[in-house]
């Protein structure tokens, strides 16, 4: 698991209208990576030309979620910059609950 220590959260047309898609409110997916108990990984697959990261977890009302971010450091400190995020289907959301137990 990767630990990341980011001062705030970057969005534009571009990442919010992509992740609100999917269901999900700006503010969720900011609590989701608040609320702390993820697992977070390289997402090798989509890293060519920036290096993402997949994160898995609950938001704040314990909904299974994936959020596909990427880190923006400005100055000194980083800023995430969510990609996609969305809510896990029930297979994986079943799934997830078994490793994470």
């Amino acid at each position: 698991m990767i630990k990341i220590q980011a001062t705030g959260f970057e969005w534009d047309a571009g990442n919010s209208e992509k992740c609100k898609k999917h269901g999900l409110s700006l503010d969720e997916i900011e609590g989701f990576f608040r609320h702390g108990n993820i697992y977070i990984a390289p997402d090798i697959k989509h890293s060519q030309k920036e290096q993402r990261f997949l994160a898995a977890g609950k938001s704040t009302d314990g909904k299974p979620m994936f959020v596909v971010f990427t880190l923006r450091k400005t100055d000194c400190n980083y800023s995430i910059r969510p990609v996609s995020a969305r809510y896990m289907h029930e297979r994986e959301a079943k799934k997830y609950d078994e490793e994470s137990s």
